[in-house]
């Protein structure tokens, strides 16, 4: 993605620089993985100089965090969009899965974050945790109007959530997101009981 000025003149400063370096960062760590991707190549695949990239992130670790907070406002936003739909169990084993549907489906950026930064205190690991805690909420809440009390959908909500990067890991390598997503509505089933 190229960005340019009025004149035609490329552009090296604002927002839209800044998308193309992630846009280009996020084609190579989905294929590639994070740690086996140098911050040339990701300068090389957006075609900027290094004072341009350096101008927009001091380092690549920052980068990998403007990667994984633009994965985070993805989710947020599925997530506001079902908020407060009353999901079957399918259509929630779906939606905990469809990420394995986007292409070049290369496992949750999320988990794949997680091993690759293994720091605890790790920037990339701030953002891997909001992102478990965005989607255990949710989880729970849809428990909560499935009709479980509070302290059986927070239960639930972990063991579903280890569920759903279990599926992912397995949708990953056994390629058939839709025989995973049937895998997980029943093992959702055998911790929550029949739902709708």
């Amino acid at each position: 993605m190229t960005t340019t000025t009025t004149d035609g003149a490329r552009a090296t400063r604002g927002p839209a620089v800044r998308e193309a370096i992630v846009d280009a960062a996020a084609a190579l760590f989905a294929e590639h993985g994070i740690r086996a991707v140098s911050a040339d190549r990701i300068l090389g695949e957006a075609g900027f100089s290094k004072v341009t990239f350096y101008r927009h992130f001091p380092s690549k670790d920052d980068v990998v965090v403007a990667y994984l907070q633009r994965e985070l406002a993805y989710v947020r936003e599925l997530v506001a969009r079902a908020s407060g739909a009353a999901l079957t169990v399918d259509q929630i084993a779906v939606a905990l899965t469809d990420e394995m549907c986007r292409p070049h489906f290369r496992g949750c950026p999320f988990i794949n974050a997680a091993a690759e930064y293994p720091e605890a205190g790790h920037p990339v690991r701030a953002v891997v945790s909001e992102f478990r805690v965005l989607m255990t909420g949710a989880i729970e809440a849809w428990l909560r109007e499935a009709g479980l009390d509070a302290d059986a959908a927070a239960s639930a909500a972990t063991q579903v959530m280890m569920l759903r990067d279990g599926a992912l890991v397995a949708g990953y390598l056994d390629q058939d997101p839709d025989r995973v997503a049937e895998g997980l509505a029943g093992a959702i089933r055998a911790i929550v009981g029949p739902r709708p």
